[in-house]
């Protein structure tokens, strides 16, 4: 603990950028890697998930990420779910360059309704495509659209927020039983972000099959300007792995899934994220750079368009390739923007691991 005057004492956290991954006495060829990734019922080629933003994620692209071997999961709070036809106002906020008529054009277009009907059709129209199915709802609206989408037979629901906690305390409207709810429901359920061992802990007696570490939003939010809230990543993610490790003895072999979910901005960062024990990577920001993501280029979250606090920035990226060369390759780029799988498995093999779960104990310093 280190002292902040002489009335408030904290711990020392570290993000993904102050630690490195050490090689270790043995190297491996990359043919030996296994990248696969079980969760739940699915099987995935790659422990990467895409983030519910509007920027990177649509039904075409949800669909384009499951084809290649990972997980999309789609806003059913974005455009897709309040127009017919969407593409009109993407393109529309894609020409706006000044940051604040931005924001303010954002909180128009969001202020549209959700509709139940477009949720059922755009899970469908993911369903058809013969992939994994997933959406995101915030905490707030979970109890009213749950049922639409357990409906739509999708294969996880996200449940997706700056922060969750398991215990929420309103009195203006009825608080989410996350217990009672994921209890009562007949999909896995994904829900964070959390960046505490003991909210963590909370939030797997819950009975979710994955935990969120993280805010979210990575470089297209604020959260920590607006709010003054922040847990770096490689600190949060450490912490609930270690609460995954004593659920997982108090619940008697029950494994709930850590996913890193923010400030993952590279290669690099996912290889660090997993080092620290993460299952899996929720990914924006890096998507968002794709020459087929719906924000042509621009990126932002759910923050950005808040109604009364807007606290996300909407950052503009140059784009790199389309979506398959991120993921997969070739790239063309050394700063770790493209081929994001392949890294990966190279830092595995480059450190003489095979397996996504044993690359969890490689070592890191402090750099």
């Amino acid at each position: 603990m280190l002292e902040i005057g002489r009335s408030k004492r904290a711990e020392r956290a570290y993000s993904l950028d102050d630690i490195a991954i050490v090689p270790s006495r043995r190297t491996r060829g990359t043919d030996q890697v296994n990248l696969g990734w079980r969760i739940d019922a699915q099987s995935f080629e790659f422990p990467m998930v895409a983030a519910p933003m509007d920027s990177v994620m649509s039904p075409a692209t949800a669909i384009t990420m499951g084809r290649l071997g990972g997980l999309g999961v789609l806003n059913l709070e974005g455009l897709w779910t309040r127009y017919e036809d969407p593409q009109p106002l993407l393109d529309e906020l894609a020409g706006i360059a000044d940051a604040q008529q931005a924001t303010r054009r954002m909180q128009e277009v969001y202020a549209e309704p959700i509709k139940p009907e477009l949720i059922g059709a755009r899970m469908a129209e993911i369903r058809a495509a013969g992939v994994p199915v997933a959406g995101s709802l915030s905490p707030q609206h979970t109890q009213e659209h749950a049922s639409t989408v357990e409906a739509a037979g999708v294969d996880f629901f996200v449940i997706r927020g700056t922060t969750v906690s398991a215990e929420h305390v309103s009195d203006e409207q009825e608080p989410l039983n996350l217990k009672q709810f994921i209890y009562d429901l007949d999909v896995p359920v994904i829900v964070g972000g959390v960046a505490t061992y003991q909210a963590a802990l909370h939030l797997m007696r819950t009975g979710a099959a994955g935990v969120l570490v993280g805010f979210g939003g990575g470089a297209a939010h604020t959260t920590r300007k607006v709010l003054g809230i922040a847990v770096p990543m490689a600190s949060a993610i450490s912490d609930v792995a270690e609460a995954r490790r004593d659920y997982l003895d108090e619940s008697g072999g029950r494994y709930v899934h850590v996913i890193a979910d923010g400030s993952v901005g590279h290669s690099g960062d996912i290889a660090k994220a997993i080092a620290c024990g993460a299952d899996a990577v929720m990914i924006g920001s890096p998507l968002a750079r794709a020459t087929d993501a719906p924000g042509q280029g621009y990126h932002w979250g759910s923050e950005a368009w808040h109604g009364t606090l807007p606290r996300g920035e909407r950052v503009q990226f140059e784009q790199v390739g389309p979506l398959e060369e991120i993921l997969l390759g070739p790239s063309r780029r050394p700063d770790g923007s493209m081929n994001l799988v392949g890294a990966l498995r190279r830092s595995m093999a480059t450190t003489g691991y095979t397996e996504v779960k044993e690359f969890q104990r490689v070592e890191v310093v402090i750099s």
